[in-house]
């Protein structure tokens, strides 16, 4: 079992910038990739950005050239994703995700974002 909690969501304004955090525990050494997805009401869950074992990135369009995925780089385990130029567009839940060498997924319970003046 790996036990995923985000932190960071909350209001900005458009055009501020928010830093969200993912910290795992439990089985950690099944974690191969990690990932940010978000939902926003009456919409399909999407991926945002993901970061694999190598620590290579991946993003969608949506957050490319805004959004940023890295790792703490003292505990390897902490997933962040910065988000800068946040637009009214981007409010929604968003989920930190693992996938394991057993072929499971882990998700965590969300983090709320909103973008509003």
């Amino acid at each position: 079992q790996v036990h995923l909690v985000e932190s960071g969501g909350g209001l900005v304004q458009p055009g501020g910038s928010l830093r969200l955090s993912c910290a795992a525990s439990g089985n950690i050494d099944s974690m191969y990739d990690m990932a940010w997805y978000r939902q926003a009401p009456g919409k399909q869950r999407e991926l945002v950005a993901q970061i694999r074992r190598d620590d290579s990135t991946y993003y969608a369009d949506s957050g490319k050239g805004r959004f940023t995925i890295f790792r703490d780089n003292a505990n390897k385990n902490t997933i962040y994703l910065r988000m800068n130029n946040l637009k009214p567009e981007d409010p929604a839940i968003f989920l930190c995700t693992t996938a394991t060498l057993d072929g499971r997924n882990y998700w965590g319970q969300g983090t709320q974002v909103t973008v509003s003046s």
